[in-house]
This record gives C-alpha cells, structure tokens and sequence, in this order.
C-alpha cells in the first residue's frame, strides 16, 4: 500500500565519496511534520533506468526523488516546498530543477532558448546559471527536466528500461511518459539554486546513440 507520508530517495552510485557528501546533505533536510524519508542506494546499476526502476517497484513512498549521486540538495526546505506544488494541482506529476519548454528537432535539450531553472554548477569554478527564460511564479511547465534531480508523486509510469539501458536520454524519455499520461511536467520557481551540481567529466560516448533512439521513439514525423 502506497505510503503518502513519505519521501523516498533515489541515489544510483558508483563513487562512495559522492555518495557520502549526497547522504550529507539529505539527512539535513527539514522533514514536515507527520512525513518520514527513506533512502535507497543503488550501487552500480546496469543503467539508470534500470536502477531507478528496480527503486521504484521496491519502494511504497508516495514521493520519489531520483538524484545523481553528485547532486547535493542546499534548499532545506525542499520536501515542503516540492510537496506544496504537488498538492497544488492534481495534474502535476513530475518536477525538475532544470527543464525546456521545448525539446528541439535534434533532441538535445541544452540547443534552443527555452531552458528554465536555476542551477548551481561546480566545475572549475563555482556559479549559479539562469538559463534562458524566465521563471514563472510558482512553476514553469515545460517538456522535459534535466535528470540531475527529478521527484514525482507517480508510481504507474514505469521507466523505460526496454531501450535505454544506458545513462542518457533516460531523463527526457521519462518526461515524455509521464506527459503522455496526461500529467504535468514542471520546474519550481526558484529565488536561489535549490540544488548544486558538482559537475565533472561527462561521459558523452553513447550520448548521441541515445539521442537516436530517443528521437525515433518520441519525435517520429507523421
């Protein structure tokens, strides 16, 4: 039986230092009265549909947040400030800290003007992106979210681990699911970066692999 007072966190892991600074931040969270957490450490997944969907059939939270173990969430708030906006409206499904209000031809969320969020990126240097568009109050709809963090409140929109068995695209096919389901994708207004990403190498070797099979599944021409 679905548990609606709890969150459940989804962290998919091959670096235990990442894991530690992630857990870190997690257990400071405020928690609102009468919800409990629970957090789920999926070590070396065959790929990140597959981990996050073997998190979800095994979990009985209501509320799932899927992050990447170099995501460490500063907004202390965040379990009440995401759950307001679930509670919102009926239709919400899925929130993002970064998303697109629409996903270009090529399939590559980050090649148009209409990302939406806020971010604070580490890499070389520490700083917070805007994006391209403006926020809106107190949400944006958009197509898709980034899958450095994406919490839903969902557990009938499976994962689709028939064809990404790998760690790209998986994000913006989910997006694509659950709004074929007819549900809301969204990102939250944000004064300041609610999440930092410690952003380093990226492994880009079967991205465009990905960005084919996603294009061919989703974006068809009629």
């Amino acid at each position: 039986m679905e548990d609606g007072k709890k969150i459940c966190f989804v962290i998919c892991y091959n670096n235990q230092n990442y894991l530690s600074e992630c857990l870190l931040y997690i257990r400071n969270l405020n928690i609102p009265d009468g919800y409990t957490i629970d957090i789920l450490q999926i070590e070396d997944a065959s790929s990140m549909a597959e981990g996050y969907q073997a998190a979800m059939d095994a979990t009985d939270a209501r509320y799932i947040v899927y992050l990447h173990q170099d995501v460490f969430i500063l907004e202390k708030d965040f379990i009440k400030k995401t759950i307001k906006i679930f509670e919102s409206d009926a239709d919400i499904g899925m929130i993002g800290m970064v998303g697109t209000k629409k996903i270009p031809e090529s399939g590559v969320m980050w090649e148009n003007k209409e990302r939406v969020g806020l971010l604070r990126s580490c890499n070389l240097n520490t700083v917070d992106d805007n994006f391209d568009r403006q926020m809106e109050q107190p949400y944006t709809e958009v197509e898709a979210v980034d899958g450095l963090l994406i919490m839903t409140n969902r557990q009938n929109v499976n994962w689709r681990t028939d064809i990404f068995d790998g760690w790209d695209f998986y994000d913006i096919s989910q997006s694509f699911e659950y709004r074929k389901n007819g549900y809301k994708v969204i990102v939250p207004y944000q004064e300041k970066p609610w999440v930092l990403h410690d952003c380093g190498f990226l492994n880009m070797r079967e991205y465009d692999k990905y960005r084919k099979i996603f294009l061919s599944e989703y974006m068809k021409k009629s």
